[in-house]
């Protein structure tokens, strides 16, 4: 990886910009008021296929192809595998059986090596070949994403769940994934997903057991023999161990259980033991070479006799030295792999590549110091950069302190992530650097470092598809701009997080997060940034169907009370959260009820019998007020005057109808189904019992008009104010009489309005 050229110092930060298809939606990432997702047209959606199997072996767990061999060094990784015959072909034949296998053991048994070792063998035992991962710092999600991009060709797509499940449906491969940080239901969901694929995964000591319907099957690693512990030294030193070395390795083994690292560390130690044995050589040499000799040399003159008596002179490390090493190799390193070694302690444990150094640490030899520490046991290749071994960071953060280590590499990356010439591989095989970069300045309390890389490295890691950094970066930015005060800075990372949660399918995480980005954009008057949020939310609902928060009512209220509800006077109404809402909304109800129950009752009232027009009732029509008159009682059919309205004089003009009478005559007609009255009788009806007045008129029941038939006139009563209306009297009225037996009759009165 060449660094770009140019002075970083006086470059502005340059965030890079893009766009890249998530699902169905596509997003550009980088624009002025932050990213943006819109549905993606047909004709612009991917179309991947897979890639033929070229190669043995897909995927990296060494170096990254976009980084390279010799920025990274290179290290004892490429001596023989000691005492793993047997295990070897376990894992083989398990794996051939179509088993999915986890790799567990102590911090530094050689998981890697064994996975590399099985992986290189097990070539020809799927269709699709062996795909090796590194799940160094990355979740279920980005794992699944590189296993696709390991098997299909489709540059710039992240498929969404459902997709992805489609396309990996039909992989049959080994999948070799180092350092698988997932666990549980989150692991189990990863499984799932890649049906036909059996997996070889390492975890660390640490991780939690697998529960009982788990696709996986744990292997314990455990460490080496004797014999393999005492020549892995040996190789390693460059020579042969004599009797003392020999004695120390042993009780070494019996202390680590025969953990290959403890004695990549020992072999170390015992090489710069022997650059301390050559010094006191070169020292005596010189002394005699130069001041000569007063007595004659008593000592062999052979150089390896010399030498050996010199080497008695160094102590060997205790055992408890040889325990926990990291201090004393780290004392016995060169000026730039110590410098090295301290920057990688401040960002966390991770070492950028050797092209970074020379702008981060002024080492012009960044190769040669990392190949120092990967030979010393204390850096290890991990995908595209190198990161401390277990165990070194927490022995050597007591004793070097972060300081001022990565003050500027904030400044340095932003400025590289932004670089056209840096591309997204690139920027994806560092991004646990950059995200330790931020950590230490959030650490040092350099907030302003920290926001200044976040919003340059945000859109960069989202377009190379590095979205658990990208979430972890935009994290880091809001609170590094809640620390600083800026709403605008704190809006901005709003927004992105709210489209990161809306390309993840995290609905409600999304709508928390853009509501909130429009609040703090109207606040800060920012009319762009406040519509860009707001299509954001308008496509969250229109593509999860969800409802609009802010406007909707509760759903658990009666339809017409939100109807009423809506109508409500806004004085009327509280702010939410105050706990009047529910009962300020109900009273203004049944308020609006009342006044139109009222109202009704006072029109009828005013119109009285005129709108009626004295005519025939019909049932169902307007007129007939059967619902609320149908309890009165029954009048009795008694004959006097003053058991019927009809027993008034009908031919005097100045007597005046009595409007109770003139309701309860309807009421009286339109009940034919009540029974009749026990003090009405026989006689009641008869003409001869009422001489004077012509008794009522009885007609039978009126039924209701046929459909589509024509309906006879409704006489209208007279506009003339001089004299009132009175019913004309009817001539020949029939008469009926009842039987205590029979239903009531109906009477009824027809007139005609007189002028």
């Amino acid at each position: 990886m060449g660094q770009p050229s140019g002075d970083f110092r006086q470059e502005g930060v340059r965030p890079r910009t893009g766009e890249l298809v998530s699902g169905g939606l596509l997003v550009s990432v980088g624009g002025p008021d932050g990213s943006e997702a819109r549905p993606c047209p047909e004709e612009w959606r991917p179309r991947p296929r897979r890639t033929a199997r070229r190669d043995q072996s897909r995927g990296q767990l060494g170096p990254s192809p976009a980084v390279g061999p010799l920025a990274l060094g290179s290290g004892p990784a490429d001596l023989p595998l000691l005492d793993r015959e047997a295990d070897v072909a376990q894992l083989l034949g398990r794996l051939a059986e179509g088993r999915s296998i986890r790799l567990v053991g102590q911090a530094g048994s050689g998981r890697s090596a064994l996975l590399k070792a099985v992986a290189e063998a097990a070539a020809d035992l799927a269709p699709d070949g062996v795909v090796q991962l590194c799940g160094h710092r990355r979740s279920a999600a980005d794992l699944l994403q590189e296993l696709f991009a390991a098997t299909h060709h489709a540059p710039g797509f992240r498929p969404d769940p459902a997709q992805l499940s489609q396309y990996l449906a039909t992989v049959g491969a080994i999948v070799v994934i180092d350092e698988l940080g997932p666990a549980g239901a989150e692991l189990e969901t990863m499984l799932a997903a890649a049906p036909d694929c059996a997996f070889l995964v390492s975890v660390a000591p640490d991780s939690p057991s697998l529960p009982l319907d788990s696709r996986l099957e744990d292997h314990l690693v455990a460490g080496l023999s004797r014999s393999a512990c005492l020549a892995l030294t040996a190789r390693l030193a460059g020579r042969a161990l004599d009797e003392a070395e020999r004695a120390w390795a042993v009780d070494l083994w019996f202390e680590s259980e025969g953990l290959p690292l403890r004695f990549v560390q020992a072999a170390a130690l015992l090489r710069q033991r022997d650059v301390a044995v050559d010094a006191l050589v070169a020292a005596e040499e010189d002394r005699h070479s130069v001041f000569g000799t007063l007595e004659k040399q008593v000592e062999n003159p052979d150089p390896a006799v010399r030498e050996a008596r010199l080497r008695q002179s160094v102590s060997l490390p205790s055992v408890a030295e040889s325990a926990a090493p990291a201090v004393r190799l780290a004392q016995g390193l060169s000026e730039s792999a110590q410098v090295v070694l301290r920057l990688a302690v401040a960002l966390g444990g991770e070492c950028p590549t050797a092209p970074h150094l020379p702008a981060l640490i002024d080492v012009s030899h960044g190769e040669s110091a990392l190949h120092e520490l990967a030979d010393c046991g204390l850096a290890v290749s991990i995908g595209g950069h190198h990161r401390l071994t277990a165990g070194a960071l927490e022995l050597l953060a007591p004793h070097w302190p972060a300081a001022d280590s990565t003050d500027g590499a904030a400044q340095h990356f932003s400025w590289w992530v932004g670089h056209s010439s840096v591309s997204t591989e690139q920027i994806a095989a560092e991004a646990e650097v950059v995200i330790g970069a931020m950590t230490a300045d959030r650490e040092a309390g350099r907030p302003q470092a920290v926001l200044r890389l976040a919003k340059a490295a945000a859109p960069a890691l989202a377009l190379a598809l590095r979205w658990g950094a990208w979430e972890q970066a935009l994290e880091l930015g809001l609170e590094a701009a809640r620390e600083t005060g800026s709403a605008v800075d704190e809006a901005w990372f709003r927004h992105e997080l709210g489209v990161y949660a809306l390309c993840v399918r995290s609905q409600a995480r999304a709508a928390a997060e853009l509501e909130s980005a429009i609040t703090l954009r109207q606040a800060a008057n920012e009319p762009r940034g406040s519509a860009a949020a707001g299509r954001m939310l308008d496509l969250l609902r229109a593509d999860r169907d969800l409802p609009d928060t802010a406007n909707a009512p509760s759903a658990t209220r009666r339809p017409v009370i939100r109807a009423i509800a809506a109508q409500v006077p806004w004085r009327f109404r509280s702010t939410p959260g105050t706990g009047r809402t529910s009962r300020t909304v109900l009273a203004a109800s049944a308020a609006v009820l009342a006044l139109g129950v009222l109202g009704a009752a006072i029109g009828l009232s005013v119109a009285g019998p005129d709108s009626r027009g004295g005519g025939t009732v019909r049932p169902g029509s307007p007129e007939d007020l059967s619902g609320m008159g149908g309890n009165l009682p029954l009048p009795t059919m008694s004959g006097s005057a003053t058991d019927s309205p009809e027993a008034s004089p009908t031919g005097s003009e100045s007597a005046t109808p009595d409007p109770s009478a003139s309701s309860a005559s309807p009421s009286a007609s339109r009940s034919p189904s009540k029974k009749p009255s026990k003090s009405a009788s026989p006689s009641a009806s008869t003409p001869s019992e009422s001489s004077s007045v012509p008794a009522p008129p009885v007609v039978p029941p009126v039924q209701p008009p046929a459909p589509n038939s024509p309906q006879p006139p409704v006489p209208r009563p007279s506009t003339s104010s001089s004299a009132p209306w009175t019913p004309a009297p009817t001539s020949n009225p029939p008469t009926t009489t009842p039987s205590p037996s029979s239903p009531a009759p109906t009477t009824s009165t027809s007139a005609t309005s007189s002028p």
